[in-house]
């Protein structure tokens, strides 16, 4: 029989040693304000104390955000990695980003906050490109014998009128709003990996998306790794791995009836919002 040796004794000092703190900030889900979820989604409003509470820890190596998003609001997804960005800055910590399942769209663009970006080897990142999407009823309520009324002060007030066939100008207005978005989106990757990127721009930002492996090969990511085993390597075993956003558990006791059923159907039509999303990326 073949017995380990013993460990040996941990010396005194060890016991009154602090362990280091890396704080984490979960960024799962949809990013903006959801009216199905009673505005409920990753805003900078609904993160702002998370993500102060996480730089307001003392002496912790760095920072690390959790992301697991399919996109959203460009807006909501540039203002918490700024926000991220001028803590980092002022704290002089260190920030690392972890990719769950997927980093697309918005959901890349909060990656960009941090300094590494460590992916699974199956993770989705990029879809660096901004898209717009809905339907055409017009045929639909002639079919129908509805007549659609719309009265306005301003020509373009009516822009897109999903009830009326489209018109050319309509369209060159929407391509000149998504191109703004698109370069502003540009311009953060382009500052945030600079001098890491290692593929032509009209492969990066062409909305297409690739695997954690592939994104580490053309420098939208740093390498490969998961969270706790990363930081444990880095920071030791006896490193504290602290969420500072943990999901909030629903209080059925203080809920009606009413109440419970209609949150169940606006978290089941958001969560349908959110799976189509995921199922372009093929997730």
């Amino acid at each position: 029989m073949v017995t380990s040796p013993p460990s040996a004794p941990r010396p005194f000092w060890a016991f009154w040693r602090r362990r280091p703190i890396v704080p984490v900030i979960r960024l799962a889900g949809l990013i903006g304000s959801l009216p199905l979820r009673g505005g409920v989604g990753l805003t900078l409003a609904g993160l702002e104390r998370a993500i102060d509470r996480a730089f307001a820890v003392r002496r912790a190596p760095a920072v690390a955000l959790a992301i697991n998003s399919p996109g959203g609001s460009a807006v909501q997804s540039a203002l918490i990695a700024g926000r991220i960005r001028a803590l980092a800055d002022r704290e002089r910590r260190p920030v690392l980003a972890f990719v769950e399942d997927v980093a697309a769209s918005g959901g890349y663009w909060l990656a960009t906050a941090a300094d590494e970006i460590l992916v699974d080897p199956s993770s989705i990142l990029g879809s660096i490109g901004v898209i717009s999407a809905g339907f055409g009823f017009a045929e639909a309520i002639e079919r129908l014998g509805v007549e659609r009324r719309v009265h306005t002060a301003g020509s373009r007030k009516s822009f897109l009128d999903p009830f009326r066939p489209e018109k050319a100008e309509d369209l060159a207005l929407l391509a000149e709003l998504q191109g703004d978005i698109h370069a502003r989106f540009k311009e953060q990757v382009r500052a945030r990996r600079a001098g890491r990127l290692k593929a032509p721009e009209e492969e990066l930002f062409d909305g297409r998306v690739w695997t954690g492996t592939r994104a580490v090969e053309i420098g939208l990511a740093d390498g490969l790794g998961e969270l706790r085993t990363t930081l444990e390597a880095r920071f030791g075993p006896d490193v504290q791995v602290r969420v500072v956003n943990p999901p909030r558990p629903r209080l059925l006791s203080r809920m009606g009836l009413g109440a419970l059923l209609a949150d169940a159907v606006a978290e089941g039509l958001a969560l349908l919002e959110e799976r189509a999303l995921r199922a372009r990326l093929g997730l």
